[in-house]
This record gives structure tokens, sequence and C-alpha cells, in this order.
């Protein structure tokens, strides 16, 4: 039987991303190894002698394309390199014809799951993983999520260079299958959005701040508005509700969970039910008590920055019964403030009850207070990690100053974030009382309280203040005990904090934000969650699901635990009352729980 030719297949050729390439050019025009490691690679992974293998490795690729797909002087030019070296030396121009030759072959094509640092350089990379951005599709999920300002939660990430992301999405589309939504737009953050009219029936919903209706719904003409002289100017219901949630302009918090609520009733009352808000009936108001329970599916989405048009105002599977309650009684307190100021004739809300809610025992939340071993063993975490170098180092010593803050003086995250420096006092020993740092806290409905933090927490202050250029130990120190360290490049930012050294903005009286606070602390919870292998599985989903309030109850349990008055506790959480504070404290359940352990022992036995 005569031998049957067959055909020698070639394996497909490897291929390469734009970030290589380029690490590529700069090694043919001299750069070093360690430079080039550094500035393309994330040197914290990479090692110089991996890179110097990957470059060779890909030169040999190239040129082999080249011999086989070049043109004939290409072809010849390096054939005569090979003879005389025994291997081809690259010049930047000849690099060139390659890449020409060779890059429809070798040249590389973005993926959803290939890392960021396979395509964009270190620095970028990095910032982005520490918001748990690793891949190609975690990052256009998280631009889709967050809308046009994405980039504002992502250190050293500005608008200028957002926009070169979202443009290189974009342009890999149809390689990477996904792309960023068309409505995400890097516009002008300091202009006003244009307003987006929703009428009855809608599927698009917009928020508060960009909402428009049409005239027959605005309210000018609702039918429950009051004769005569109001003392508010608003012409229709919007104008209305704006001047009511004004009122808390100085208590953020608050004002915030009211928008939600009467933007909800707002967006009912005009897609859903066709009715003013000014001319509710109390049909109208059950109704709306009723669409609590399950919001239509056109109101429900996932979590959605304002800006995207997915955004809606519930979640899926609707609120709870508390919220549902919560829900009624604010807008109940809205609308009677609005009979107060003769902008309506009545309250049709003072006829609905309120949903039925379970009458709790003990609120679940406390049982997210740590123990008194895990959070020993989370400060010592914090400590070594906060005596590092370089940046990270920096950020390390602000989440310990803000942690021990409130786990210290049990303040919730919007005190510790607005707490200044002149609120901080040294007070000398007193007799039987030990000398001590005593803090100045205002709260809840601006209701001043003072609580004692440690000398621990205090050089925690500290080391963060030095690494802001500042003298925490000045007789004229000011400014917020937690601050950012670097401002982003953003209008908004700038114009906070108002302080330029050379070339860098930098933080000089503006603190976080409660939002930027938070951040932080899931930041280093996240990286106490990498710090700590030894955890019980236990301790690791109680940290994992750890919230900023969680410090706040466990200063409460473990005061109470150390045999601390009831007194002392409701003083230094700041409750109204001490049926508040009460809830730390639960032996019935404790001996519910003993006793119930002896019955169950005693069935085993049987």
């Amino acid at each position: 039987m005569a031998n049957q030719p067959q055909q020698l297949e070639l394996p497909a050729p490897r291929t390469y991303s734009r970030t290589e390439f380029t690490a590529l050019r700069a090694r043919v025009k001299g750069l070093s190894i360690t430079t080039i490691t550094r500035a393309y690679f994330d040197a914290e992974t990479t090692e110089p002698l991996g890179v110097e293998r990957l470059l060779r490795t890909m030169r040999d690729d190239l040129v082999s394309l080249a011999l086989r797909e070049g043109s004939s002087v290409l072809v010849s030019h390096l054939q005569a390199s090979i003879a005389k070296h025994a291997e081809v030396r690259l010049t930047p121009v000849t690099l060139q014809l390659i890449e020409e030759a060779a890059g429809q072959w070798a040249r590389a094509r973005p993926a959803l799951d290939h890392p960021l640092s396979r395509w964009f350089r270190p620095l970028v990379a990095a910032r982005l993983a520490g918001e748990g951005i690793r891949t190609i599709g975690d990052l256009i999920a998280f631009i889709n999520r967050r809308g046009g300002s994405w980039w504002r939660s992502i250190p050293r990430i500005g608008v200028g260079r957002a926009r070169v992301l979202v443009a290189w999405l974009r342009r890999h589309a149809s390689s990477l299958g996904q792309t960023v939504e068309l409505e995400v737009e890097l516009a002008d953050p300091l202009v006003a959005p244009m307003p987006i009219v929703v009428t009855r029936g809608a599927e698009q919903l917009a928020p508060l701040e960009r909402l428009a209706v049409p005239a027959e719904l605005s309210g000018t003409r609702g039918t429950n508005r009051a004769p005569g002289f109001a003392y508010v100017r608003a012409a229709h219901d919007l104008d209305a509700v704006r001047a009511y949630l004004h009122r808390y302009d100085e208590r953020p918090e608050t004002q915030r969970a009211y928008k939600r609520e009467l933007e909800r009733l707002v967006l009912w009352c005009v897609v859903e039910r066709g009715v003013a808000l000014s001319s509710m009936t109390v049909e109208d108001c059950e109704a709306y008590k009723a669409f609590l329970k399950q919001p239509g599916e056109r109101f429900t989405g996932p979590p959605m920055a304002r800006a995207s048009r997915q955004w809606r105002p519930f979640a899926p599977g609707g609120l709870s019964p508390e919220s549902q309650r919560y829900a009624v009684r604010a807008i109940r307190a809205a609308f009677t403030w609005l009979v107060h100021v003769r902008y309506l004739a009545g309250n049709p809300w003072q006829a609905v009850t309120d949903p039925a809610t379970v009458k709790r025992a003990r609120k679940l939340q406390i049982e997210r207070a740590l123990s008194l071993d895990l959070w020993t063993r989370l400060r010592v975490t914090l400590f070594e990690r906060a005596a590092t170098t370089g940046a990270k180092g920096a950020r390390w010593r602000a989440a310990r100053a803000l942690l021990l803050i409130m786990g210290d003086g049990g303040l919730r995250i919007a005190e510790a974030a607005a707490v200044a420096r002149p609120a901080l006092a040294w007070l000398p020993a007193d007799d039987e009382v030990p000398a001590s740092w005593l803090l100045e806290v205002i709260g809840k409905g601006m209701k001043e309280r003072f609580v004692p933090v440690s000398d621990e927490c205090v050089d925690a202050i500290r080391a963060h203040w030095r690494d802001r250029g500042q003298d925490f130990d000045a007789a004229d120190a000011a400014g917020p005990l937690v601050a950012p360290l670097v401002v982003p490049p953003t209008p908004r930012a700038r114009a906070k904090f108002r302080t330029k050294e050379g070339d860098d903005w930098v933080s000089a009286n503006g603190g976080y934000s409660v939002r930027g606070a938070r951040g932080l602390t899931q930041w280093v919870i996240d990286q106490l969650l990498d710090a700590l292998p030894e955890l019980t599985e236990a301790e690791h989903r109680k940290l994992k699901r750890t919230s900023p309030h969680a410090f706040r109850h466990t200063v409460a349990t473990q005061m109470l635990a150390s045999g601390a008055a009831l007194e002392v506790v409701q003083q230094t959480l700041g409750h109204a009352s001490l049926g508040t504070t009460s809830i730390y404290v639960s032996p019935e359940q404790s001996r519910l729980r003993r006793e119930a352990a002896k019955y169950h022992d005693r069935l085993k036995r049987l």
C-alpha cells in the first residue's frame, strides 16, 4: 500500500495584547527589563526574568509569522540577519514592519474573562482591582450598574481616564460580545442633566432631581390644594416636595430617606395611578399602601446609579413590613407639613392605618456585633498592616483610624466622617478618674454627647495626620479626624477641598463623605478577610457581612459585658431612651437557651 501524503497542520499562533506589544517596542528601543516590568506589568506578581522570557518568545513568534506571511523584501532582510547573527537583531523600523506583516494573526482580541492587567497599565488595573474589578467583564458590569459617574468611587480614576476606558470598551464591543450602554455618558458633572418627562404607563422612570411630569398631573390644579395664601412658593407638587425636603438640608441622612419615600410616591401617582399628589384621596393612599407590599415590575430593579436609565425606585422583592410602616409614616408626616404651610387643604393619610408589623422581642441587628476575641484580633492586624509603607500603608492607617473611632466611641458612620480635630480634647487625671481623651459628638437631632476614646485610637489618628502632612498636636490643629489623602481630579472634588500642592490636589479641610467612609470601611473589611486565613467559618461569615454600624453594636455589647451601667452605654451611644439601649441586654433569651439546651440534652440520653 502506497504511503498517502498528509497535510501538515501548524499550531495556531500565539496572540499578544496591546500592552505586550508596547513592552516589546520598549525593549527594542533599549529600555531595561526592570523598567519594562515596572511600567507595563504587575511588579508584585511578575518577575523581570519572566518578562524577559515572554518578550523573547514573542519576538520569535512574530519573526516566524513574518517569514511566512511577510513581503519578499522583509523575508530576505530577516534571513540575512539570522545568517549573520544566528538570530534576528531587531530595530524599531524592523519591528514595525514585522508587526504590519504578522499583527493580524498575533494580535490578541480582548475577551470578557481577560484580566485587566493584560490590557491596561498596572496602576490603572490596581486601582480598579481595589473596587473588586478584576476582569473586562467585571468592568463593563460595574460601569453599566453605576452609570455615567461610575468612576467617582475609584481613587485616581478621573473623568478623562474614564472616557478613555469607555471608548476602548466600545471599540472592542464586537470581540467582547458586550458593551457599555449608550446612556453611560461622561458629561461635565457640574452641568445639570436634562429632565425626563414621565407620563402614565411610562416604562422609563426618573429620580426626583431629573423628574418632570405633564401639566395635568403636576398638581397645579390639584383638587386638594388649599384655597387662599400658601406659606411656600410652590407652583406644583414637585416644588412642594422639594420645599419639604429643604428642611433637612443639615441632616443629609434623614433627607435622603424622606426623599426616597416621596420620590416613590410621586412616581406611583403619575405612572401607575394617573393622579396628582395634591389630588390623592384616602382610596389612593390605601392603594399605594397595598402597592408597597409588592411593587410592580416596572418599579423594581437591581441597584443602579441614579443617572442610569436602568435606575428603579424599588429593589426586587418589595419592602419588609417594617419598611412599609416607615414609608407610610414618613409620607403622613410630609403631608401634615404641607397642610400646615397651607399648600394642601387636608391630609388623607390621617385616615390610613400603619401596616401591621411583628413586635420583635429583640432587634436582630445586634447579632452583627463582633465578639471580643475577633475584635481584638482585628485591632492587632490593623496595627500590623498600618506599619507598612507606601500608598497602601497610608490607606491602612486611614482605615484603622476610622474603625477605631467607631469601635471605641460607638459613633455612627456619619458621625465618624464628620467629627473634627477641635472636638477631641485631652483631660488630665482627677483623683480616681484616669487621664483620657474625650470626643465631642453631634449626633441625631443635633444632640451633643461626649465619648471617651482610647490612646490607641488617638495614636492611629495621629499617624493618619502625618500621612496628610499635618501636625495633630499643633495648638491650631483643625480639620476632620479622618480625610482622603488624595483628592480626585474632578471639578466637584476640587471645589470641596480647594487646596493644591505642586501638581497634586490634597485634602485640607474636607473629610470623607458618608459614602466615601463606607467605601473605606468595606475596603478594609475585604482586606482583613484575606489577611486572617485562620478565621473559623462562623467568624469569616460574620466579618464578611460586617457593616460600619456593627462596630457601634460591638461597643454596646462589650461595654455591657464588662459591667458598664446601662445609663453609661445609653450616653455613649446617644440613645434617646434606655429602652433603645436595653435591646443589648437579653437575660431572658439567654435563660431560654440554657433551659432548652438542658431539655434537648436530656432527650439524647433517653
